[in-house]
């Protein structure tokens, strides 16, 4: 008998794959001749909420079921057009006419599910209780066992095997950091919101990027930036936290002279500390000019001038969002 559907779409980031995706996924079986996984955030660096690289969740998915198609959906923190012409750009390689897209309407990172009027929409329900932040929680607290009734068996091989790397030690630092972090902010009258700057400093082609000391974030690729003191503008934290960072071999003035674009960046998902707004700075230095000299200093191991060709392709290398707050304030320049 002919199934309703000729592709079923599941986006999901599978960080990890749990029994809820499998449900999803028998479900997306039984009504399409095929399964398409978009496996979402395939361009983000690891970090605590996303552990697993794409080419680590892909093999995860085939050894759970080799017969589903598995693509990598990159992220698009502010051009969300892009993220969705992306979609459809995949879904339209498969060349077929009766698409569906499924999923859990769970909360507000389910929004997507109706922004593709094109394909018929099925909603679904998870039925297990745990899902995969509770999965993480768990891991970066040692307690395996927990996590066994939640996914399947080769899943829990992937995973413990996984917890013997440096790369789960990592993460186990940084998901400390985060955790004390938050709690020195519990007895806040109020859930606190904090206030950065970054410095997208250009010249010749050339981005200047730090590469980061400490947790979160501990050897990722960063803008140079930081909090806001309470006595001082945006514009003069900037300045400050770019030449406390990067020790640039250049003046105050022409910093601040040299700033040709400004923009607020404030998705609620872009650091796991907690809710952070950042005010990006674009500098725009004299192309004539040698590049300035600079220096890893405070909060940064290193320093450089990176060829913008050479950033373009380290989406995975960068911390939070900033690979996406450089696409955004370099559109239309």
């Amino acid at each position: 008998m002919n199934k309703k559907y000729n592709l079923c779409v599941f986006i999901t980031r599978a960080q990890p794959l749990h029994n809820g995706h499998l449900s999803v996924l028998a479900q997306a079986r039984s009504i399409a001749d095929r399964v398409l996984i978009l496996v979402g955030s395939a361009n983000t660096s690891v970090t605590p909420k996303n552990p697993f690289t794409y080419a680590e969740r892909e093999h995860m998915i085939k050894v759970v079921d080799n017969n589903i198609d598995v693509e990598p959906l990159d992220d698009y923190t502010y051009e969300e057009n892009q993220w969705l012409t992306e979609v459809q750009d995949i879904v339209s390689t498969y060349e077929t006419e009766k698409v569906c897209i499924i999923g859990h309407s769970k909360d507000a990172s389910s929004y997507y599910l109706k922004h593709f009027p094109q394909w018929d929409m099925i909603d679904v329900e998870y039925h297990e209780v745990i899902d995969a932040t509770q999965i993480r929680d768990l891991m970066y607290q040692g307690k395996m066992r927990f996590v066994e009734g939640a996914v399947p068996p080769s899943i829990m091989n992937e995973l413990n095997r996984y917890t013997a790397t440096q790369n789960y030690r990592d993460m186990v630092e940084e998901y400390k950091y985060n955790n004390e972090y938050k709690a020195s902010w519990a007895g806040s009258p109020f859930p606190p919101t904090f206030n950065t700057v970054d410095a997208v400093v250009i010249q010749s082609g050339h981005i200047l990027l730090v590469q980061r000391k400490y947790a979160p974030g501990k050897g990722l690729y960063a803008l140079p930036g930081g909090f806001i003191d309470q006595h001082e503008s945006q514009e003069d934290a900037v300045i400050r936290e770019l030449r406390e960072e990067t020790k640039i071999k250049v003046p105050v003035p022409v910093l601040r002279g040299s700033i040709v674009k400004e923009k607020t960046f404030a998705d609620y998902n872009r650091s796991e500390r907690g809710r952070t707004f950042t005010q990006a700075y674009l500098i725009q230095l004299d192309d004539s000019q040698e590049l300035p000299k600079v220096k890893g200093s405070d909060d940064a191991k290193h320093a450089e001038f990176i060829p913008l060709s050479k950033f373009y392709d380290m989406a995975e290398e960068m911390f939070e969002d900033h690979y996406h707050i450089v696409r955004k304030l370099l559109d239309n320049m």
